[in-house]
């Protein structure tokens, strides 16, 4: 008896008894299997060659169709045949050193799979080995995007004529694992919160994979459907693993944070850190990774206590400076501890939106530091004279910054000679503006109206004195800097409410969803 006889003969009995862990382990596609699947190869290549309906013909009188199925059992179905002559084709033309043509095998291999995973009566039998082959094509693709050389010989299909844009092989590998991720998803094995039954078992693992995939391309818009598609109709994460719930949460909260949701981000990292066991540092050290700096955006700053977790191992050198600068509005230091670890924080993807987002926190620090030394009143006392910034004494203030940034070096003050500057160089990156605009009145209105929007401030715009006028101070026990500048954290927790209050009133007048409330800080500066 033949080897591909002996092979078909041993997938047909693991059919029958509807045993998909042995079919798993027997329908295998990498390279470090045993002889026996390169001697199938080399006696398919022989005897059956390409374009010849004989391998056909084989499957199908190896593999019957029964028709009066006992309960309990199971049987070939015309879609499973067809992935299992293609199955035989992949080790009959595989050439494991040949890993452009492998992955076109590869990928083809796996859409004959889902499709005959989508059969609703025998397809759950296929699921564990459609992730075993979904894993083989991800550790490929992986590779793959490692070696430019390679990537340039494979072409991928068009995402529309329009767009003229091409898809990555790693957004290709995605939309294939994204179908089998639907077909888990759509079983009706189980309700939406009964515990998973079915290929409903592994909705959240496909998903995963398919999120791992998109990530790693930076295509997480690309994850939006699937998110949805979650919401509306997938089952209870409670319902699955603690390593899946983990690894789920983790990749909403990369996609909500890539989004500006930084509130909603950090909750969904915080219960991923909460769920991993402390044993797995490496995957808390991923998830602090992201949680870390989406509590910077919303004006929290981690605690020693928690730097000092072994998980988070060289944090400290990382982010206590950017802290600093924050709590002292000092941008100087900001930009510096930003350009310490800049290579870190861009391997990361997070290096632009700490640069941008955490600007209005750094303004707020300084427009308060600008306020203590230039109010001539008391910013503590009893004055009853209203507190107030000057939009000059700040221009004053940040035009001096501005120069700092540029690479002016201050020299010491002669008696005898005018106190002069040298400039040093030119980081256009730095600048308080943008471009080469200098600090202005007009300009820093913008910017402290910006802070006010945010609920960074608190106080309004007085335009014909040019200040910002302090309110509240009285409740405060007339301490204007804690009435002025109130907690960054809970001034945008709160304000984060009335935006989501605003987007139910809109839903409920009918306004749509342009309105909706977001985790995102008014950008200034």
């Amino acid at each position: 008896m033949s080897l591909v006889v002996q092979f078909l003969s041993s997938i047909r009995g693991f059919v029958l008894e509807q045993n998909g862990a042995e079919l798993r382990n027997w329908l295998l596609v990498e390279n470090d299997v045993a002889d026996i699947y390169f001697q199938m190869g080399a006696e398919l290549k022989a005897g059956y060659a390409p374009g010849s309906p004989a391998l056909e013909k084989l499957v199908e009188k190896c593999l019957p169709e029964a028709d009066d199925v006992p309960e309990g059992r199971g049987s070939p179905w015309p879609g499973f045949n067809s992935f299992i002559k293609d199955y035989l084709e992949y080790w009959r033309e595989v050439d494991f050193e040949d890993v452009v043509r492998l992955h076109s095998r590869l990928s083809e291999l796996l859409i004959s799979c889902a499709n005959a995973l989508a059969n609703p009566t025998y397809g759950t039998m296929l699921l564990q080995t459609s992730m075993s082959f979904s894993e083989s094509l991800s550790k490929l693709v992986m590779g793959l995007t490692r070696q430019p050389h390679l990537l340039s010989q494979i072409q991928g299909d068009m995402t529309g004529e329009e767009s003229g844009e091409r898809k990555s092989i790693v957004e290709l590998a995605a939309d294939i694992i994204q179908k089998i991720f639907t077909s888990c998803l759509t079983d009706r094995s189980s309700t939406r919160w009964s515990p998973p039954k079915g290929k409903k078992v592994a909705v959240y693992l496909f998903a995963n994979l398919t999120l791992k995939l998109l990530f790693a391309c930076d295509k997480s818009r690309l994850a939006v459907q699937m998110f949805t598609n979650l919401s509306t109709s997938g089952p209870a994460l409670s319902l699955y693993p603690a390593s899946q719930r983990v690894t789920f949460l983790y990749y909403l909260g990369r996609f909500h944070f890539d989004h500006g949701q930084f509130f909603r981000a950090h909750m969904c990292f915080e219960e991923a850190y909460r769920q991993c066991l402390p044993q797995f540092q490496k995957h808390r050290r991923q998830i602090l990774t992201y949680w870390i700096p989406t509590n910077l955006l919303l004006g929290r700053f981690p605690s020693q206590t928690l730097l000092q977790r072994p998980e988070a191992a060289g944090f400290a050198a990382i982010f206590l400076p950017i802290c600093g600068a924050i709590r002292t509005g000092n941008f100087v230091t900001f930009h510096q501890a930003l350009t310490h670890s800049r290579d870190w924080l861009w391997d990361k993807g997070i290096y632009l939106t700490l640069l941008y987002q955490l600007k209005p926190l750094v303004w707020r620090s300084f427009t308060r530091k600008t306020f203590m030394f230039t109010w001539q009143g008391s910013a503590t006392g009893s004055s009853n004279k209203a507190a107030s910034l000057s939009f000059e004494d700040l221009a004053v203030t940040a035009s001096y910054v501005q120069k700092l940034l540029e690479g002016y070096i201050p020299t010491k003050p002669n008696p005898h000679h005018r106190p002069l500057a040298q400039h040093k160089s030119h980081l256009p990156p730095s600048r308080l503006i943008f471009g080469n605009k200098p600090p202005c009145p007009s300009n820093l209105e913008s910017v402290v109206a910006g802070l006010v929007y945010s609920g960074l401030l608190n106080g309004f715009i007085a335009r014909q004195q040019k200040r910002f006028a302090v309110e509240g101070a009285k409740k405060k026990g007339r301490n204007a800097v804690a009435a002025g500048w109130p907690n960054a954290y809970e001034s945008i927790l709160e304000r984060l409410k009335e935006a989501h209050q605003e987007a139910l009133d809109a839903a409920d007048n009918g306004e749509g969803a342009s309105r909706r409330g977001s985790g995102r800080m008014c950008r200034v500066g």
